[in-house]
């Protein structure tokens, strides 16, 4: 089992990381919040200079690794567009991306694109979108579904490791935001990072995201190799990436202090943007529910057992 990406999907994340930032960086997002319907022009043509929908995830594991590196390049910088779910593109239903769904009232945050989309639950049932209903906040809209087939298994662990690579790379941004914040601000005479107890802080929330990255190199390899553990690692990996994201942008919004809530400060935008991935399709408490029913009595295997 080799856990780190290549050396090729690396580099492919560090390009893509740099054509964000020379397409706008931060202000991406922030222009697309006035404008969603923007969302496509702000961003379509760099992902298209990158080659981003020439991967190919589901039978190329080289394509896999290189999409989850695009994918952590695009939370880095909040990239307002849903990478992660279109590259989860199913290639038989004539659909663009794949979102996962669950609860009473399926949502996901793909509004604003003229884009045909399908949705797959956790128990393989696979439907198209064919409505969206109002815009709430994060870009996210309620879906009008028509069932299609039952065949989405091997769909839904694709479908939820990628969004966790983009979730994971919004950890690095905060930690980094954040790390350098305390380096220059000062308090009776020495900057914020000499404090042990902001050490501390600090190193608990590296703790949880170093783990989130070993988790999900792990919850990679079991879709790449078609484990027949694949969809528990990777609810096993959602809920780690929620338990991290909690503790993480918890403990960076403390180091920043009332700037940290607002919009001048990137870290507003990251936390903000990165509810839709840590509540949707399910939340904390969900995922472990899910997690226990398809794991059962067999229990977890590889890094998580």
């Amino acid at each position: 089992m080799i856990l780190d990406l290549s050396d090729d999907a690396l580099e492919y994340g560090r390009q893509a990381l740099q054509a964000f930032e020379s397409a706008g960086g931060d202000r991406l997002v922030e222009q697309a919040e006035a404008a969603p319907q923007t969302r496509a022009s702000l961003v379509g043509p760099v992902l298209d200079g990158l080659g981003a929908w020439e991967l190919d995830p589901r039978s190329d594991s080289d394509g896999l690794e290189a999409a989850a590196a695009l994918c952590r390049s695009a939370g880095y910088w909040a990239l307002p567009y849903p990478i992660a779910e279109r590259l989860a593109a199913p290639t038989d239903l004539g659909a663009e991306g794949l979102v996962v769904v669950g609860g009473a009232r399926p949502s996901a945050a793909i509004a604003g694109l003229d884009l045909r989309w399908a949705a797959v639950d956790l128990d393989g049932h696979r439907s198209t979108v064919t409505g969206l209903g109002a815009t709430e906040a994060g870009f996210v809209a309620e879906l009008d579904l028509e069932p299609v087939d039952d065949a989405g298994a091997r769909d839904v662990a694709l479908a939820l490791v990628l969004p966790c690579w983009t979730l994971l790379g919004m950890l690095d941004r905060a930690l980094a935001l954040t790390v350098a914040h305390v380096s220059l601000r000062k308090q009776f005479g020495q900057t914020l990072s000499s404090f042990q107890g902001v050490q501390f802080q600090l190193t608990d929330a590296e703790v949880e995201r170093s783990g989130t990255d070993i988790l999900a190199k792990h919850a990679l390899w079991a879709v790449a190799t078609d484990q027949p553990h694949a969809l528990d690692d990777a609810l096993a990996l959602r809920m780690a990436a929620i338990e991290a994201a909690d503790v993480v942008f918890r403990v960076c919004h403390q180091l920043h202090g009332a700037v940290g809530f607002c919009d001048e400060t990137q870290l507003s935008w990251l936390s903000r943007y990165s509810q839709p991935l840590r509540r949707l399709p399910f939340g904390l408490s969900a995922t472990r529910d899910h997690l226990t029913r398809t794991a059962g009595r067999r229990g977890l295997t590889g890094l998580y057992a």
